[in-house]
């Protein structure tokens, strides 16, 4: 497998815009090239034996039950609003037209 070079790494930041110095090209290379063989060594472990999944472990729902409990009334909601109208929240109009 070929190493990444100074130079892929320098356009690379280049097309990021990432201002790197000569030093940083240097490191970021040999980090590329550990986090391209890590890429390689799963490809290989990916075997026609294993179903494709979509998680590593089985998933389970998190949520509570939904329990009834007692809520405010339509005329509670509307006591605090700054306008109310036919029992609903007027709001001022955004569209210009009639929805």
């Amino acid at each position: 497998m070929p190493s990444i070079s100074r130079s892929e790494v320098e356009h690379l930041a280049r097309l990021a815009r990432l201002a790197v110095t000569e030093e940083e090209l240097d490191l970021f290379a040999g980090q590329l090239e550990k986090i391209v063989q890590a890429v390689a060594k799963v490809g290989q472990v990916a075997d026609q034996d294993i179903p494709p999944m979509s998680h590593a472990v089985p998933l389970t729902n998190v949520f509570r039950s939904d329990v009834v409990r007692p809520g405010l009334t339509p005329q509670q909601a509307l006591a605090a609003a700054p306008a109310a109208e036919d029992g609903r929240f007027r709001v001022p109009r955004i569209l210009g037209e009639e929805a």
